[in-house]
């Protein structure tokens, strides 16, 4: 009778942690520079999903908003006259009172389960740049190593003193928020097979 009423008391306490993963996904290092009027970030960040999961994410821009609060709007649009992939997204950033929704379209490049790279059109997106790279590394262990890169110069004034502060520390944070919500969105790829 004691075991049992161990066990229960055991259940009750943690049964809601042991439905929960042994791990989720790791932030590594971020890192985030400024080079005149290009922001550069940096990341490495495990998962714990399988790489198919991963990158189906990474391609499907209907799910970006999911992923970060900076996105108001995301999808993918219809394949160029050349096949490549293509995306719209709009995003907002403010600066103190100040804020200024961003819109970009442009195209991905894929090496299947492997890398995604993003480029914008200058000429109809509020950026002069904007690249992005994500390298998919399986690991030993069952997880997956994802590599981010993210180059962008804004095509819009930015305020000159606190601007680039902003940018930088909005650019940091929309990364860290962004890694549990990823994994979480592999997972649901995942568990429907997609």
């Amino acid at each position: 009778m004691g075991a049992i009423r161990t066990t229960l008391a055991l259940l009750l306490f943690a049964g809601p942690l042991a439905w929960a993963p042994l791990r989720a996904a790791e932030l590594i290092d971020i890192k985030v520079e400024r080079d005149g009027d290009r922001y550069i970030l940096e990341s490495n960040i495990r998962f714990m999903v399988d790489q198919q999961s991963l990158y189906a994410v990474i391609i499907n821009y209907d799910r970006f908003e999911e992923m970060s609060s900076i996105f108001i709007d995301t999808y993918n649009l219809e394949p160029g006259p050349d096949g490549k992939p293509r995306f719209y997204t709009l995003m907002e950033g403010c600066v103190v009172i100040f804020c200024k929704q961003f819109e970009r379209y442009g195209y991905l490049e894929t090496t299947p389960y492997d890398e995604v790279i993003a480029k914008i059109d200058p000429d109809t997106s509020d950026f002069r740049y904007s690249w992005e790279r994500w390298q998919f590394t399986p690991e030993p262990e069952g997880t997956v190593l994802m590599r981010y890169q993210f180059e962008m110069e804004p095509g819009f004034w930015v305020p000159p003193i606190i601007g680039p502060y902003m940018i930088r520390r909005t650019l940091r944070e929309g990364g860290i928020d962004a890694v549990d919500r990823i994994e979480r969105i592999a997972q649901e790829v995942a568990a429907a097979g997609e």
